[in-house]
């Protein structure tokens, strides 16, 4: 018995060719089946496979820039993610500095741990200015392709 979606498949690619002609085959219509290869179009064929030929270059010419963008925004919520970490560590950070002075009073361990926090402070403001410089060009990158 045939499997039903071999047997739609079959009656979509048939519908396309009567509406397109015998000679257009349907771009990429067995693009996902293995092992079949891609019609070629043919030299003088239909008068509209010029402009059939030229639109996958420019749909891949426009397909970087949706890609570029969608990876943008990635790495952008990943950076908002690792500020969030960075800013609660800065807080741990503060905390534990108060302990150690004021519960623990190890004088000797505030100085280092101090410099840790200095550390974190300048790792989340440079963060901080990185997120926003990235939204800008994320900004400026939807804009581009609206």
């Amino acid at each position: 018995m045939s499997d039903p979606r071999n047997v739609a498949h079959a009656k979509k690619v048939t519908q396309e060719k009567k509406h397109h002609g015998e000679d257009a085959a349907p771009q990429g219509a067995h693009a996902a089946q293995p092992g079949k290869k891609a019609a070629a179009a043919k030299p003088g064929g239909q008068p509209g496979a010029a402009a059939v030929a030229q639109t996958p270059a420019a749909v891949e010419a426009s397909a970087p820039a949706p890609a570029a963008l969608e990876g943008s925004l990635v790495v952008l919520t990943k950076l908002k993610e690792l500020e969030f970490h960075s800013r609660t560590g800065l807080e741990r950070l503060a905390e534990l500095t108060l302990t150690v002075e004021d519960e623990l009073k190890q004088k000797e361990m505030v100085g280092p741990l101090g410099e840790v926090y200095a550390a974190q402070n300048a790792l989340q403001t440079k963060l901080t200015a990185l997120i926003e410089s990235y939204k800008e060009e994320c900004d400026r990158m939807q804009g581009a392709n609206t």
